[in-house]
């Protein structure tokens, strides 16, 4: 299964494509993050992350899109701006008629540290041991697309399990 991981921000966007091979041996095919310019006009942002992301699922073929589900900020212009990118995202996905999953940052963080509210460093060096890369992905963003992934990748992988118990 190979998976693409979108981690919406109003900075930078962090995406990363994760395939699962034999076993449970993860590989990362792809990661980066898409940096945006507060000097730019908003549409212009949004644009931008549309074709990086659109040029991403075409090279990559990725089955599936998860992404970090919607959580409350305290800030509500910065809760907007992060829905008008999350917004974006998922039409990309839904241009390529792809399927979204959506998980909850503790989730996320307990998929691949084993501990709900890890900070960022912690998921960036997990999620480095787990893909065997040579760095840590930076910026953090980028890593926590990876994480979102393999967090889809291991929830598959045990409701596989449970259907084929049944």
């Amino acid at each position: 299964m190979r998976v693409m991981g979108i981690d919406c921000g109003g900075e930078y966007t962090g995406y990363g494509v994760v395939e699962q091979l034999s076993g449970r041996e993860l590989h990362c095919c792809c990661v980066g993050a898409i940096k945006l310019s507060p000097k730019e006009a908003l549409e212009v942002r949004l644009n931008r992350i549309f074709d990086r992301l659109n040029e991403i699922i075409t090279e990559f073929h990725p089955e599936v899109v998860a992404i970090e589900d919607v959580f409350y900020a305290a800030n509500a212009k910065s809760a907007l701006k992060l829905g008008h990118v999350r917004g974006v995202a998922m039409l990309s996905v839904a241009r390529a008629g792809l399927p979204v999953a959506a998980y909850a940052p503790l989730a996320i963080k307990s998929a691949v540290v084993g501990y709900g509210k890890a900070e960022k460093s912690q998921v960036q060096v997990m999620v480095t041991r787990l893909l065997k890369l040579d760095k840590i992905p930076e910026p953090p963003d980028a890593a926590d697309a990876l994480a979102i992934a393999i967090c889809h990748l291991n929830i598959a992988t045990t409701l596989q399990r449970q259907a084929a118990a049944r």
